[in-house]
């Protein structure tokens, strides 16, 4: 558990998938006391006094009602990445109990990723590979192509700090950029990357050779990419998706690409994560499914870390909150 005198911080375990980076355990333990939901769960009356802030890794400890009226001296919740769709974030706030996110520490790698996955699937880079290393394969045909990405028109759904940084990218590889976004980005902003605002999604589907989804998880974009939209694009078309699972009707993204409607998708995310083995999805070969790696990095777990006890121990001070999640 670390030093009892310093403050209580709830974590999920050090152990298994869910559990805190191991190399990060040494750095935590000089800022608080750890206490594991195994420890919580084992003796309540004792821990739930002690415990200031949960450190939430990889969404866990799931925060629920119970959790959340369990714990009276809870002051906040520090939650790795930029997503906040699994968090409650109004009866959060109506516990008195504040809540700081990383965004600035996961937009690089998952722009990085995006990109990767955009050119993966444009160049058939698993495919190939799986090609390449086959026992079967007795010669390699000149007539087995991708298609380029340079001169291509990439469509960004959500220009956010993700979204602006694919949008670099792209431009160093000299392709054209659409975005659609529920706010505007400034003339400037849009100059620097060269990028098209599209007021109307179907605008942007339609012509774009790429389609990045980089947005966040609303009620108002779940679903956002159904049977409809994806119908508005180009058969040549490639889905990426480095946003959310839900983002997409995954049983329309199915059909799609079954019956040619779209050429490929490339996912880091699905729903549910891990899709269950029998998915139809993974039996297709025109799809990249990657295990929700965006930000994973050494450097950006790392960072992750350091932001999180930079904003939790802003809040057990009374300070301002870096990062600090405020209810619109």
């Amino acid at each position: 558990m670390g030093d009892p005198a310093l403050p209580g911080v709830l974590v999920f375990g050090f152990e298994g998938p869910y559990g805190i980076c191991e190399a990060h355990v040494e750095e935590l333990q000089k800022h608080f006391t750890l206490i594991t939901m195994k420890q919580f769960l084992e003796n309540k009356t004792e821990f739930s006094q002690k415990i200031q802030a949960i450190y939430l890794w990889g969404g866990r400890p799931v925060i629920d009602r119970e959790l959340l009226l369990s714990l009276p001296c809870l002051k906040i919740i520090g939650n790795s990445g930029a997503g906040l769709d699994h968090l409650d974030l109004p009866f959060i706030a109506s516990c008195g109990v504040k809540v700081a996110h990383t965004p600035h520490a996961v937009s690089t790698p998952t722009a990085d990723l995006g990109m990767a996955l955009l050119l993966a699937s444009a160049r058939r880079v698993v495919e190939g590979c799986q090609l390449a290393v086959s026992p079967d394969t007795k010669h390699f045909s000149i007539n087995w192509l991708g298609q380029e990405v340079s001169g291509a028109t990439l469509g960004i759904i959500g220009m956010g700090t993700i979204g602006y940084k694919i949008a670099q990218r792209a431009k160093a590889f000299e392709m054209k950029i659409l975005y659609h976004n529920r706010n505007r980005r400034r003339l400037e902003e849009e100059a620097a990357v060269g990028a098209a605002y599209c007021a109307r999604l179907e605008d942007l589907l339609q012509h774009s050779d790429f389609v990045m989804l980089a947005a966040s998880l609303t009620p108002q974009t779940q679903g956002l990419i159904g049977r409809r939209e994806l119908q508005l694009m180009k058969p040549s078309a490639v889905l990426v998706n480095v946003g959310r699972g839900l983002l997409v009707d995954q049983d329309a993204l199915v059909e799609a690409l079954k019956n040619g409607v779209i050429k490929a998708a490339a996912l880091d995310v699905t729903y549910p994560e891990p899709l269950p083995r029998d998915h139809p999805l993974l039996k297709l070969k025109n799809i990249i499914v990657t295990p929700h790696i965006g930000s994973a990095t050494h450097q950006a777990k790392w960072q992750i870390m350091q932001d999180l006890v930079e904003s939790i121990l802003a809040a057990l001070h009374g300070l301002p909150v870096p990062n600090e999640v405020l209810l619109k």
